[in-house]
């Protein structure tokens, strides 16, 4: 299906139904992985790089789209599909026209259970709101309605009016043509019942717009003539008559100025979709081929109109489709100097980059290899440096770059990182990098939203958009490579600031230097989608303190045996949203059991990893752990679904307290295997010498839910405390400053019933 284009105006108008259909399909499985508030050569198109070996593409954005260029996507319906109404909505049948149309005066039967001049008449008497309910209509009103013979009525009636337009609608040329759009519109996706359209309806249709186009007064250059005009245009389309008119639009692009009025503006918008929907005619392409003044007719309405761009106008989008022309062998030498003089005249970025950077796309995509007949071979290096204004050194290992970014927000994501980095150790307990890996720094490159990042990144790194970002790790091997992440920011979730998916991908890069051998290719030639993908998500929920409730809501219905998540590949069925549930959530699910119940396994396997035994992990963990642990896994999913998955002991313990008394703490112990019931405590204190600055007490571990609270010289309980810690899990920590000297008070108290959790305390 061919993807249409859109402008950075109605791009960012669709965020809030974008997100709600992706989240409805389950089409990416992680929330924002992103940093917590506070915390190609120049001889070489870019289209033409080779894949970095290890380039991961990221869980889409709400706004990602799946056509593979700067905000393509797929159009719902076919491609040419006939334009509706504004006011009108595919929905049901006759009880939706009934409501809509009650308040217009309609009566279905007077379309439905009429013919011949009578139906023209009662077309021409109804109002322009009664037709645009007619857009809806299904079944077996679809079908008394819109008959050939019915359309072909109305069709001559509009020639026969035509011959005598008066440049407005007082004469119902209006209805006529409005009539005609829905029934195109209403015949294409219900054939079924309307039937076929034939070489009778064509024959009547281009009489019909021949004499309306011919007729002088729809020249004028009016409101009163723009308002059915501008239907007429788009009824060009509606009859795929695209290759017939293109004088028409030809005229009004070469005419148009910008003190046209609006409905006459609207006209000359409307060409868009003929154009657009043109190109996919082979009679269109040839009807271009034997007019070169159409490209040049294009061309020069985009330069005449410039100051107009501004990203989101009509100029951008009929003027982006110019690219097709080198997209059609056919048509090639017509664009290319048309399209060179456009990327050259107009800046890359700004308001004309919408512009320039989707003819770009166009050149790298469907003229491969040509890059220096439009100067653009050097686009690589000569981007980054005015898209990227904005950059911040962490530390020596890390970098980002961003478009727009201010310095609290840099230096929150730098933080972010770091952190996450000592987790991620902390959770690993790797002896350090893989020998051989150099990968010694990472590069986070962040575009303002999915938009820029579609618009930018294929032209600047070689890789696909239709995504949520992408983390190349390329040959780690390799001295003077450069691992980087490319993402964007999570506009839908402003005004707070996050990137998407930041964490989840810094853990891959994480990943790849500290536990997977060699490149991203060499690390799948046997199944370790579950680990990688599983790692990366539960250190980015674990990080951010976020509770992953797509994964848990996942674990009650236990659609996979653990044996079977071993086996997980990025492409297991052609289900995507399938896939991404099982590749995400199930790798988080599979991964927290493992290192939480099987610690010595996951160290194993990773032993194995590391070195590049890909077969030898692999039969570890099909023959020697096999299904061994299945049975177990499902009572955890059980547990887990109740939100009892239970947590990972501490790293690096504090030893066992020695006290007789178990509810005594010292100044660095730990107490393990602490129960409670539901509502009830686990009572413990500690005695504080005095000038004591700083105390901590951590709980971790085991199933259930604890809170931790604090009392002071007082026994803690949830109705006297003086600090309390209420995570989801037993993860908590409490510090309390300045605390009094003698005997202090804490407790777990049983949010749900937990059993298995370390308290550990320390002071200074």
């Amino acid at each position: 299906m061919r993807p249409f284009r859109i402008t950075k105006a109605q791009a960012r108008k669709a965020p809030a139904l974008g997100a709600a259909f992706f989240v409805a399909l389950g089409l990416f499985a992680p929330q924002a992985h992103a940093a917590p508030a506070g915390q190609a050569s120049a001889a070489t198109p870019p289209a033409t790089k080779a894949a970095a070996p290890r380039s991961i593409p990221v869980p889409k954005a709400p706004e990602a789209t799946t056509g593979g260029r700067p905000l393509a996507a797929e159009d719902d319906a076919k491609a040419a599909t006939p334009k509706a109404a504004a006011t009108a909505a595919p929905t049901k049948a006759a009880k939706q026209f009934s409501a809509a149309a009650a308040g217009n005066g309609c009566d279905l039967a007077s379309f439905s259970n009429a013919s011949g001049s009578t139906l023209v008449a009662n077309v021409k008497a109804a109002s322009l709101d009664c037709l645009n309910t007619l857009y809806p209509l299904t079944g077996t009103d679809a079908g008394k309605v819109f008959g050939e013979a019915k359309m072909v009525a109305v069709a001559d009636a509009l020639r026969t009016n035509a011959a005598t337009y008066p440049g407005d609608n007082s004469t119902s040329t209006g209805q006529l043509v409005q009539f005609l759009r829905a029934g195109y519109y209403v015949q294409w996706y219900h054939s079924d019942v309307v039937g076929t359209y034939g070489t009778a309806l064509q024959t009547s249709i281009r009489g019909a717009l021949d004499a309306f186009f011919a007729a002088p007064h729809s020249k004028d250059v009016t409101d009163a003539n723009g308002q059915t005009f501008a239907e007429a245009v788009t009824l060009i389309d509606s009859a795929q008559e695209n290759a017939r008119y293109t004088g028409t639009v030809k005229r009004l692009l070469g005419d148009y100025t910008t003190s046209w009025p609006s409905f006459m503006t609207t006209a000359v918008a409307n060409t868009k979709t003929v154009i657009e929907d043109g190109f996919d005619q082979p009679a269109f392409i040839a009807a271009l081929q034997a007019d070169p003044a159409f490209g040049t007719t294009l061309s020069s309405f985009v330069t005449r109109n410039a100051s107009l761009i501004n990203g989101g106008d009509m100029v951008t989008s009929i003027g982006i489709l110019i690219g097709n022309y080198v997209a059609h062998d056919e048509l090639k030498a017509q664009g290319r100097p048309i399209i060179k003089d456009l990327v050259t005249r107009f800046p890359l970025v700004g308001a004309t980059g919408p512009l320039t950077m989707n003819l770009v796309w166009f050149t790298e995509n469907k003229d491969k290899g040509n890059c220096s007949v439009y100067g653009l071979c050097d686009l690589p290096t000569r981007l980054p440096p005015l898209v990227l204004t904005n950059t911040k050194t962490c530390n020596a290992n890390l970098r980002v770059r961003a478009q727009e970014m201010t310095e609290q927000q840099l230096a929150d994501t730098c933080t972010s990182l770091i952190n996450e980095d000592a987790l991620f150790h902390k959770v690993i307990q790797d002896n350090g990098a893989i020998p051989g890996d150099v990968n010694t720094n990472l590069e986070v490159v962040v575009f303002d939203d999915y938009y820029e990042y579609s618009l930018y990144a294929g032209a600047m790194y070689g890789i696909a958009v239709d995504n949520g970002g992408m983390y190349e790790e390329g040959n780690p091997a390799k001295v003077g490579n450069q691992a980087r992440f490319i993402a964007h920011e999570a506009s839908w979730l402003r005004p707070d600031f996050q990137i998407w998916n930041l964490n989840h991908e810094y853990t891959h890069y994480l990943d790849g230097r500290y536990n997977m051998y060699g490149d991203f290719e060499a690390g799948i030639v046997t199944p370790t989608i579950w680990w990688v993908e599983g790692i990366a998500e539960y250190i980015s929920y674990t990080y951010r303190n976020v509770r992953n409730a797509d994964a848990i809501a996942e674990a009650g219905k236990k659609t996979y045996k653990l044996s079977e998540l071993f086996d997980t590949v990025y492409d297991q069925t052609p289900d995507a949203a399938a896939n991404s549930n099982r590749v995400y959530r199930w790798g988080y699910l599979a991964v927290r059991y493992m290192l939480q119940s099987h610690p010595d396994d996951v160290k194993a396997v990773l032993a194995k990893y590391r070195t590049g035994d890909w077969n030898g992990a692999r039969t570890l963990l099909k023959s020697t752990i096999g299904t061994s642990y299945d049975a177990d896994f499902s009572t955890w999913l059980t547990a887990c679904a109740a939100d009892n998955c239970g947590s990972l002991p501490p790293v690096n313990q504090a030893p066992l307290c020695t006290a007789a008394d178990t509810r005594q703490f010292d100044k660095n112990c730990r107490r393990d295997n602490l129960a409670a019931a539901t509502g009830n405590y686990s009572y413990h204190f500690l005695y504080l010498p005095a000038g004591v600055q700083k105390l901590t007490i951590t709980s971790s571990g085991g199933t259930g839910n604890a809170d931790l609270y604090y009392g002071g010289s007082n026994w803690a309980t949830t109705a006297n405390y003086q600090a309390k810690s209420t995570n989801a899990d037993n993860g908590e920590t409490l510090t309390i400053t300045n605390p009094p000297s003698g005997w202090v008070y804490f407790s777990l108290y049983g949010q749900q019933t937990f059993s298995g959790a370390t308290v550990t305390t320390q002071y200074q």
